[in-house]
């Protein structure tokens, strides 16, 4: 306690440039481990001080400059017990004694928050301590002084609101242009991590050093994961032709292992999902996506040999990928799906029922079981219950 200083009217008297950040109720002060006096304050963060005050208990205010505090740490409180901000400080000053009239050894605070509010705190507090407001300096003439009881406040006019309109814009285009730094950074850091991706993948590829085969697959799990690969864009495709079937190359190179796991069908929006996960920060548009699915139905992109065709269901004008051997309307499909039906002859299947058991989306298990419907193997039943899908009893039974 000995940093903190005894002040009248801190809450009503800020210093020049300073401002107010945010205020809490019901906070203690303790002297290190121990506790103190000081209870049931509000505490006042400005840019400059932690101001505390409690009137019944103390008539002034107890002030701690910013740039005294080295840490801020969390203690997570528990059913009986409030959270608290841990504030380490700097040394005090020769002589210095708390504001109680003690000396105090404890280089540290608490700030008990008995009515929450410690994350919100705790990232203003550091926000203020490394923004270092109270060493900006201002210029004595653009100080507002607060005006004095029964005295009108002066009017800037309106060359001052212009002034400081411009002010405005100018710290917005400030920030506008520091955010944008940021993003060139952070796309200029990512071709050097694609390229360690690579060396690192030629590496396990390759098995050199003691790499086992677990260590292997555990690896290549992690890079799919944040998806770091050398995905295909149109700069370095050249024309839109080449970069719609490089694109769709990779797309089936991404989506061979989903597809066999999901039956083999997969709607176009799952697809998008998946493939611009995997693909990082080179992220494609949904219509590059679909010009790059036309390509395996385009009889002139035969020599990509790949088993996808882009199917779109009539009915409902859903697009999904799906592989040769898995049509809705192939014999292995429909008898697949009538068998799953044939389980539950007495209570039938909903569509819901039979996306949960196919393991296949909504959309797809319902143009499953209608075109296993078209073809005789099933029949519906729609009431007020919904609607339900039965074996054909009639076929079946012949």
């Amino acid at each position: 306690m000995n940093r903190w200083a005894a002040i009248p009217s801190a809450r009503t008297n800020f210093l020049p440039g300073e401002f107010q950040l945010t205020s809490l109720e019901s906070v203690r002060l303790d002297d290190g481990d121990k506790k103190t006096q000081f209870s049931n304050g509000e505490i006042c963060l400005t840019s400059h001080r932690i101001i505390w005050s409690n009137p019944s208990i103390l008539s002034s205010d107890l002030v701690l400059p910013l740039h005294l505090v080295i840490l801020v740490e969390e203690e997570q409180g528990s059913f009986m017990q409030s959270d608290k901000l841990i504030l380490t400080l700097d040394t005090a000053p020769p002589g210095s004694v708390s504001p109680s009239g003690s000396y105090s050894g404890s280089n540290y605070v608490r700030l008990a928050l008995k009515q929450g509010g410690m994350r919100s705190l705790k990232g203003k507090l550091n926000e203020a301590i490394s923004q270092k407001q109270w060493n900006v300096v201002i210029p004595s003439r653009n100080i507002v002084r607060p005006a004095k009881a029964g005295q009108k406040p002066l009017r800037t006019g309106i060359q001052g609101i212009k002034k400081s309109m411009e002010q405005k814009h100018k710290q917005t285009d400030n920030q506008i242009s520091k955010a944008f730094e940021d993003i060139d950074q952070l796309v200029a850091m990512a071709k050097p991590m694609v390229k360690l991706a690579k060396t690192i993948s030629e590496k396990i590829r390759d098995k050199q050093g003691d790499v086992t085969d677990d260590e292997t697959v555990k690896f290549k799990s992690y890079l799919m994961s944040l998806g770091i690969s050398d995905p295909v864009t149109r700069d370095g495709a050249g024309s839109d032709q080449t970069y719609y079937l490089e694109l769709a190359k990779e797309i089936y190179k991404i989506l061979q292992a989903p597809l066999n796991e999901s039956g083999g069908i997969m709607t176009l929006t799952d697809a998008f999902c998946r493939i611009n996960r995997a693909r990082g920060m080179e992220l494609i548009s949904p219509e590059d996506l679909l010009n790059a699915c036309k390509t395996f139905n385009n009889p002139k992109s035969n020599s990509l040999n790949i088993p996808i065709q882009l199917h779109t269901f009539p009915e409902t004008g859903v697009h999904v990928l799906q592989l040769a051997s898995a049509e809705v309307s192939s014999e292995q499909t429909l008898a697949h799906t009538e068998g799953l039906v044939s389980e539950k002859t007495e209570t039938g299947l909903s569509v819901e029922e039979f996306a949960r058991l196919a393991g296949i989306a909504v959309v797809l298990a319902k143009e499953r079981l209608l075109a296993a419907e078209t073809c005789g193997r099933l029949c519906r039943d729609d009431s007020v219950e919904g609607l339900r899908f039965f074996p054909n009893l009639l076929i079946t039974s012949s």
